[in-house]
């Protein structure tokens, strides 16, 4: 097998659902012939289930040791956090896992300062992005966060919906924050060339009905939590090694991602935007839609900044006034 490049990539909480099936899609899709599995819960189990697969020319290994785990490391994915339980909100989880991305953070700064990128999933990801971002010492290009698995749920209820296949819904894209919060974009989608905006409100697509799927999309975590009684694991671990596999030099990520936007509008905040992820990190645009869905947006940033001045009423991360002690590239 060829692979995408011989850097080491390390899979954070690789013990869980998320992270064993991360290491096993990273596996089957060739990145990299050096894979740590880092748990503080042993992950030896998953690395010999992968060992088992056949995987015979890949080095693979497994750790509960953060000096060995991030040591030579080039790209990191994380899920190593506590994972949404039914009835929990993703804000529910801040404090504690805001704290899990704190350590992160420096853990990175100690042992891996230089490291490629790092792909951060365990929520609230935005918020655990952005902690992870400031004590890592990385560029604002360098720390992304998981926001596709929003748009995959719209392309996916539209296709449903009207009965086509996922690829023939096109300009699908969920900006802000990865929560209830989100802003839905639909005035850009097409179905099969048809523009969606033609289709709301006729007999084919009410408006009452489109409002409705818009609500399920920002609720498709805790929808998945009711179907199958846990959080999700298989979707936002296959998004994040392919996140990481665009920026290893495969294609680039086909959806938005969170990534640090500080502009004139939008400002100390990890959120997802109209983003290209590659080889060179990533880079971002304000988008564009509706009044309606530009005031959506901003509706979500302003809650994004309620959790942010949590953290600083928390002491987990100090004023904004002082990031920049803590990494001169904020």
């Amino acid at each position: 097998m060829e692979f995408l490049t011989h850097d080491k990539l390390v899979i954070v909480g690789a013990a869980g659902m998320i992270g064993s099936n991360m290491v096993q899609t990273a596996l089957m899709m060739g990145l990299t012939d050096d894979i740590c599995l880092y748990d503080v819960f042993s992950p030896e189990g998953v690395a010999e289930e992968m060992r088992q697969s056949g995987f015979g020319n890949v080095k693979i290994t497994a750790t509960t040791d953060a000096a060995e785990a991030y040591t030579g490391a080039k790209y990191i994915i994380s899920s190593g956090g506590a994972p949404r339980k039914e009835g929990m909100t993703r804000e529910d989880l801040l404090a504690g896992n805001c704290k899990i991305a704190e350590n992160l953070g420096k853990d990175i700064q100690r042992y891996c300062p230089d490291v490629k990128h790092v792909v951060i999933i365990f929520n609230p990801a935005d918020l655990t992005g952005l902690v992870t971002l400031l004590y890592s010492g990385l560029k604002p290009s360098q720390v992304t966060t998981l926001a596709g698995l929003d748009t995959t749920r719209l392309q996916s209820a539209l296709a449903k919906k009207f009965g086509v296949m996922q690829d023939d819904i096109t300009g699908c894209a969920t900006y802000g924050g990865h929560g209830e919060q989100m802003a839905v974009f639909g005035s850009h989608v097409e179905i099969k060339g048809r523009k969606l905006t033609d289709i709301i409100g006729t007999d084919e697509f009410p408006v009452d009905e489109w409002e409705a799927m818009k609500t399920a999309v920002t609720q498709g975590g805790a929808a998945i939590i009711k179907l199958r009684g846990r959080s999700s694991f298989q979707s936002p671990a296959y998004l994040s090694v392919e996140m990481i596999r665009s920026v290893m030099g495969g294609e680039k990520f086909r959806f938005p991602v969170g990534t640090y936007v500080s502009n004139d509008k939008y400002n100390h905040i990890m959120m997802a935007m109209k983003t290209t992820l590659d080889v060179n990190g990533a880079t971002y645009e304000v988008p564009q839609g509706t009044p309606e869905e530009n005031a959506k947006l901003d509706a979500s940033y302003e809650h994004l900044c309620k959790m942010r001045d949590e953290l600083v009423t928390l002491g987990i991360v100090p004023p904004i006034s002082e990031w920049n002690k803590i990494n001169p590239n904020l």
